[in-house]
């Protein structure tokens, strides 16, 4: 069981996600993130918990390069993609237009506060 505290930001995550799903733009998966990195058009990169080490740290770098936000998904792929509106597995997804979201914001703050 998560402590209550990551429960309830876990949550807040899922909502901003899905309002991300409704009203903006995004990629799911690691070719289409890599190709969205490399075009400049990623603004946030959000990476599940159990996306193998090396595929996370290449991704980190080419967000670094392109100036993308990364964000650790505090849950596994599954929940990643439920938390996408999809019935399979997303290791990692791209959002290009946040939308009516309030995402980027969001997670720049909790990364400034950590």
């Amino acid at each position: 069981r998560m402590p209550a505290k990551t429960k309830k930001s876990q949550e807040t995550v899922n909502s901003r996600i899905q309002l991300v799903v409704k009203s903006g733009k995004f990629k799911m998966g690691y070719k289409e993130t890599v190709k969205s990195i490399r075009t400049g058009d990623a603004k946030l990169v959000i990476i599940a918990s159990n996306c193998p080490p090396l595929r996370r740290s290449e991704l980190e770098y080419y967000a670094m390069l392109a100036k993308a936000d990364v964000h650790h998904f505090a849950g596994n792929n599954n929940l990643l993609g439920t938390a996408c509106g999809q019935l399979f597995r997303c290791s990692v997804m791209t959002v290009t237009d946040p939308g009516d979201s309030d995402i980027l914001e969001s997670m720049k703050k909790a990364h400034s506060k950590a």
